[in-house]
């Protein structure tokens, strides 16, 4: 028999992984039912709630995205993100990602690598088709929610800013933040009780709005008592997060970006410049800079090593934002805080900084453009 070609086998493993994610879309739900059992409580929730990680325990450390059954993708609090279902197989039954994307073929097809059919040896799990979204609920849902909130200086908002304040923040002079007296909070469809939440809406890289961040509070500006504090509200089929952001201020030839909405600030506050909020590293990771930005300051968040991100989750986003950037022909760097994580604590923001070293903590401009210069250099050497 006629050996493959280098190139002959690099086509034909491309070939056969775009075949497999074709024939898990739509049915990530029933191979995790069967080749994941400790995923079954995050699959019956639909990405609606937190569950238990599947790799280390507790209690609501895990879920699913809301697409999971298109993408297979999902988040841990202390793992990581996984971008699509083969992610998810190798991290929870410790696989290489040629073990997790045959295991799912042979799951689907019968067959096993190379093509001969063997005996099915899994019964497919029925899964109930997904109902389509009422797109004009969830729309009204969105708008009265915005509409019902009040602006940061409004004398009801008091909360928001004492929230704010108790962060170690100025007081916020954006307009992007609001803040809604009384929002309701689910645990998945059940609706638990109301608080007072700082919303904000996150917008596609074309500016268009496409949902609301909630961070939910109580009356004197603490972070409310509730499983998951902060939120993102269900947006209408058809509209995408990735690439988007929280625009706290207009964009600028100088351009910051920062996961969080309070880290966001506190680098807006630190250096002068205007800085998005990407609501967490993936979505920092997909980050699209708008066309008058030529310089894009990435303001990552110092994070723990992990398994699935040996040089932690925040540095390892960030990294590759600045590479996407630089092949998108504008610049970018990274800032890293300075400093330990402190004991006990997941990571170094810059929020952290800001109340550690107050603003002297932050680079000036001219310390940003002199290492922007050394890059360049370094790049074209």
């Amino acid at each position: 028999m006629q050996q493959r070609t280098k190139e002959e086998r690099e086509q034909y493993w491309k070939e056969y992984w775009k075949n497999a994610r074709t024939m898990a879309d739509g049915r990530w739900g029933s191979v995790f039912m069967t080749l994941a059992k400790p995923l079954q409580s995050a699959v019956e929730s639909k990405g609606k709630r937190h569950c238990a990680c599947p790799v280390h325990g507790g209690t609501d450390g895990f879920r699913f995205f809301k697409d999971f059954e298109t993408t297979g993708a999902g988040v841990c609090n202390t793992c990581g993100t996984f971008s699509d279902g083969f992610a998810i197989l190798q991290w929870v039954n410790g696989w290489t990602a040629r073990e997790a994307v045959e295991e799912v073929v042979e799951h689907l097809t019968g067959k096993r690598h190379g093509g001969s059919t063997t005996p099915i040896r899994r019964e497919i799990p029925k899964i109930a088709p997904k109902p389509e979204k009422d797109n004009t609920a969830v729309r009204a849902s969105l708008n009265k929610t915005w509409q019902r909130a009040l602006p940061a200086n409004a004398k009801q908002a008091e909360p928001l800013r004492m929230y704010l304040a108790r962060r170690g923040l100025a007081k916020p002079r954006t307009t992007a933040l609001k803040l809604h007296p009384s929002l309701a909070y689910s645990d998945g469809e059940k609706v638990t009780g109301f608080h007072p939440a700082m919303v904000a809406v996150v917008q596609a890289p074309d500016g268009s709005p496409v949902t609301i961040h909630r961070t939910y509070l109580d009356e004197d500006g603490n972070k409310a008592s509730v499983d998951e504090a902060k939120k993102l509200m269900a947006y209408p089929e058809g509209l995408r997060l990735s690439g988007g952001a929280i625009r706290l201020a207009p964009a600028g030839r100088v351009l910051g970006v920062a996961e969080g909405i309070e880290t966001a600030l506190a680098a807006m506050q630190g250096m002068g410049i205007p800085v998005w909020a990407t609501v967490n590293a993936t979505m920092l990771q997909q980050f699209t800079p708008p066309d008058n930005t030529e310089l894009v300051l990435v303001f990552c968040d110092k994070d723990r090593p992990s398994k699935n991100h040996p040089r932690g989750h925040g540095q390892e986003a960030a990294m590759r934002l600045v590479e996407r950037v630089w092949a998108q022909g504008k610049k970018a760097m990274a800032i890293t805080p300075k400093g330990e994580i402190p004991e006990g604590a997941k990571s170094l923001d810059w929020l952290d900084i800001l109340n550690r070293d107050g603003v002297k903590g932050f680079p000036s401009y001219e310390a940003v453009r002199r290492a922007m210069v050394g890059y360049e250099l370094r790049k074209a050497a």
